[in-house]
């Protein structure tokens, strides 16, 4: 059976069950198709690389931002499932200051017996900070600002999920000696058991990678060993395999087929939810991996973490809009910003109290930010707009 057969067998399937997966199948879905890459500086092990710093007349030129755009597009769904923004911070003092935030913060959760568990790894065996958006936002909203006006990583999430995604965050820490997690695919159907996965017809497993986008900013130089991701490039691929991660036999092939690649501090990794990777072992004796897990969900999904992005707009406001004051906007790193605090989609909301009025939807909570910068609000104006915006929302 050739590609296009296995293609329109796999249309006609209306539930996929765990038994039928077929890891020969499988394999037959990892090669490469040798698509050329205009935009990547380098393919390390299968994986395109791609220098941030080379490309940024690119992501300010719109033809040409849109060009790289469909280029990642394709990577992440057709092509590796999985790329590398490198230098994606072409200073890291940014990264700096949000890994001492960072670590603040997980002084003061380890002072209050906090140990988040981890979904793939055993509790306490690595440092984790759940919600580490709001928690960087509230706790240093200087340094969030910073640290996420950051046009490749924006130009990433708008390739894969368009306009008002809903960027969340988790931190994680792997110390010397840290295990590596076993094979596995994310959020959504990731999160599943086998019996509940097999519930959602074909189509739904298919969907489910378009719905999120994986990243990952490094933190800190990760040798390969000290355990950056595992990766099996291509196996996105394979539709079934929301149900086949959990088998012996695919977890076997991916052990024997992974790859991993070394990252310097300020780069990034990207990757469709639906590619099997699995955290490497930390085989260091003194290096403190670490990297801010971008979890990164489009407006028409589901977030996995609630954020209070109300309180983390209000924290953000006065420093955007200090900057404009003194002169130094800078409008693509200034979206960036709001796009990774602000809910950009107007939707659900109480259509009573608050009515498209003037067009298809009400006004979002990004678009209100942007109108309160352009037209110069003091933050107490701004702030009480939030909340009256919140209340038109309310469905009591």
């Amino acid at each position: 059976m050739n590609q296009l057969e296995t293609h329109v067998a796999d249309l006609g399937r209306q539930w996929y069950v765990e038994r039928e997966c077929s890891l020969d199948a499988f394999v037959t879905r990892l090669q490469d198709d040798g698509k050329p890459l205009h935009f990547a500086s380098d393919i390390r092990r299968r994986i395109p690389a791609y220098d941030c710093q080379a490309l940024e007349g690119a992501l300010h030129d719109a033809t040409q931002r849109a060009q790289l755009q469909a280029e990642w597009a394709y990577v992440l769904r057709d092509g590796a499932g999985v790329l590398v923004l490198e230098r994606a911070y072409a200073s890291t003092q940014p990264v700096d200051e949000a890994t001492a935030a960072f670590e603040s913060i997980i002084r003061a959760e380890r002072a209050h017996g906090s140990s988040g568990a981890d979904h793939f790894a055993k509790a306490g065996a690595n440092d984790r900070i759940w919600n580490a958006q709001q928690k960087l936002c509230l706790n240093a909203p200087a340094v969030f600002v910073d640290y996420f006006a950051n046009l490749p990583l924006m130009a990433v999430c708008e390739a894969w999920l368009g306009p008002c995604y809903q960027m969340t965050s988790q931190v994680n820490v792997v110390r010397p000696g840290g295990a590596a997690q076993e094979a596995h695919r994310d959020y959504h159907l990731g999160f599943q058991t086998i019996e509940e996965a097999q519930r959602y017809p074909a189509h739904v497993h298919r969907v489910s990678p378009f719905l999120t986008l994986q990243g990952a900013v490094a933190h800190s130089d990760m040798p390969v060993e000290s355990g950056p991701t595992k990766l099996l490039p291509y196996s996105q691929r394979y539709a079934e395999g929301y149900l086949a991660w959990r088998r012996a036999d695919f977890r076997e092939y991916f052990e024997a087929h992974c790859v991993q690649l070394p990252l310097a501090k300020g780069d990034a990794l990207f990757f469709n939810p639906a590619l099997f990777h699995a955290a490497g072992a930390n085989r260091t004796a003194d290096v403190q991996r670490m990297a801010n897990l971008l979890q990164v969900s489009s407006a028409m999904g589901r977030a996995m973490e609630a954020l209070d992005r109300t309180s983390m707009c209000e924290a953000v406001y006065p420093m955007l809009r200090e900057r404009r004051l003194n002169g130094r906007p800078d409008d693509a790193a200034e979206l960036a910003v709001i796009a990774s605090c602000a809910e950009g989609y107007p939707f659900p909301t109480n259509l009573d109290r608050d009515p498209p009025v003037g067009g298809l939807a009400p006004e979002s909570q990004q678009a209100l930010m942007q109108r309160a910068l352009h037209e110069d609000w003091e933050p107490a104006r701004f702030a009480e707009a939030l909340r009256a915006h919140d209340a038109r929302r309310d469905p009591a």
